[in-house]
């Protein structure tokens, strides 16, 4: 893979994230177990649809193809390349928040190393990214204190089973793809075993202070960066492109 496609691919695997798990956390406006929830997680669908926006503008500007509109509502299932863990409902608000947590802390991680990327356009985006999606992850940590350590044993035992559940397909956010050579060759990122790598020094300590336990053995969940999706996205994206699909020439 070339340099130009490797870049254009891990971009569209970050954009692909964001944008799916926007929709997904979308889903809690309005059913979020406090009023200030509903406000919290619509906020932060919001921003990743808006990271997904920027990520798809930056590479439609810098590398041509299609139109930031069009990569969210124009292609076919096969071609999105999110992972299976954003693409997953859930109607367990301790899933949400364990994906949540687990999402965040390592999408935080990624634009940090991206801030010193080489293909400076995404190394600027990043840095703007970077500093709202601290936001995301101070969010997160509330909560996860507050249903563990501050919880009750009902509360632990959901989130230890949440956990139980979204690992192998947290392990799914770092595939490696054909690109993964190219870009770091290059010196637009550091890789996803890197990622990986400081991901899991963070997380392991930290879910140990929350009293929970990861899963002593887990096969991580990959395909989607390749195209291979859970059932759940067909029908997310018949759902998201309902409105868009009743003119798809009218200009919205």
């Amino acid at each position: 893979m070339n340099p130009k496609e490797a870049i254009q691919n891990l971009i569209s695997r970050m954009a692909d994230n964001a944008f799916i798990l926007g929709h997904r956390n979308a889903e809690w406006t309005g059913i979020g177990p406090t009023l200030e929830e509903d406000i919290a997680f619509s906020s932060m669908a919001q921003d990743k649809i808006g990271h997904a926006f920027q990520l798809y503008t930056l590479m439609h500007k810098y590398m041509g193809g299609l139109s930031p509109d069009d990569m969210g509502f124009n292609r076919t299932e096969k071609e999105f390349l999110c992972c299976q863990f954003v693409e997953l409902y859930t109607n367990d608000y301790a899933y949400a928040l364990i994906r949540h947590y687990l999402y965040d802390h390592a999408e935080a991680i990624r634009y940090q190393l991206l801030r010193s990327s080489s293909f400076r356009p995404l190394a600027d985006l990043a840095k703007k990214i970077a500093g709202e999606i601290k936001y995301h992850t101070m969010h997160a940590d509330l909560w996860m204190k507050k249903l563990t350590l501050g919880g009750n044993e009902e509360s632990k035992a959901r989130m230890q089973t949440a956990l139980n559940e979204a690992w192998p397909y947290a392990l799914g956010l770092f595939e490696i793809t054909e690109a993964e050579e190219s870009i770091m060759q290059a010196k637009v990122f550091t890789g996803e075993e890197d990622l990986k790598s400081q991901w899991m020094a963070h997380i392991l300590p930290a879910v140990e202070r929350f009293g929970l336990r990861i899963p002593a053995y887990a096969e991580p969940v990959f395909g989607g960066a390749k195209g291979f999706h859970s059932h759940w996205l067909s029908p997310l994206l018949e759902e998201m492109t309902e409105v868009f699909r009743t003119d798809v020439s009218t200009e919205w």
